[in-house]
């Protein structure tokens, strides 16, 4: 019991330093993490991003059902009928994770001003905003983009900490294992 509580105790801190993080994103700040290993970060980003993609699939689920968005036409469902298993994972496993890390977290190391918290933030809401190209461009979707684009979002606030923290390698790392988890399972499962 002592080891389970000890366990959740070391997730609420690092919980609590992600969220001190964001609040007031700093690019001087390397040692926001000092004293836990990378893959106990990873783990917790990870358990975080899945928790609240799990909320967001829930409001995905409300919005479909009301009918103002279908997720039938979203560029994934696409993907997995127009390409081979292996194409599927080679692209979103390997290739978009190198290229949106480039793109969306290479950069933000360059910007040393005062103003770094509003570079943090464009980059990472750019990124999400992006993804809304991944669904046929509706009024409803528009409307609601920073919904749909949520969990891309949060996933670019997480990454963006980590590309601050240990440097743009490990944003692409996490990023791969990241969209790993959720494509390899549903290329087995296709197939």
């Amino acid at each position: 019991m002592e080891i389970l509580q000890s366990k959740i105790e070391k997730f609420a801190s690092i919980i609590q330093r992600f969220i001190t993080f964001l609040k007031a994103p700093n690019l001087e700040d390397k040692n926001l993490f000092v004293g836990f290993s990378k893959v106990k970060i990873f783990v917790s980003a990870l358990i975080i991003a899945f928790i609240l993609n799990f909320c967001f699939t829930i409001i995905f689920s409300i919005i479909e059902t009301m009918g103002y968005v279908s997720f039938e036409d979203h560029a994934s469902t696409k993907l997995f009928e127009d390409y081979p298993p292996y194409i599927i994972v080679l692209l979103g496993v390997f290739v978009a994770p190198i290229m949106e890390e480039l793109i969306f977290r290479g950069p933000i190391t360059l910007f040393k001003t005062k103003r770094f918290i509003y570079v943090f933030y464009f980059f990472a809401i750019t990124f999400g905003l992006i993804h809304i190209t991944n669904f046929e461009i509706t009024r409803n979707v528009l409307i609601l983009a920073p919904i749909l684009v949520g969990p891309q979002i949060v996933i670019g606030l997480l990454l963006g900490v980590i590309r601050i923290q240990y440097g743009l390698i490990y944003s692409i790392l996490f990023h791969a294992i990241y969209n790993g988890i959720l494509i390899i399972p549903a290329v087995l499962f296709m197939t």
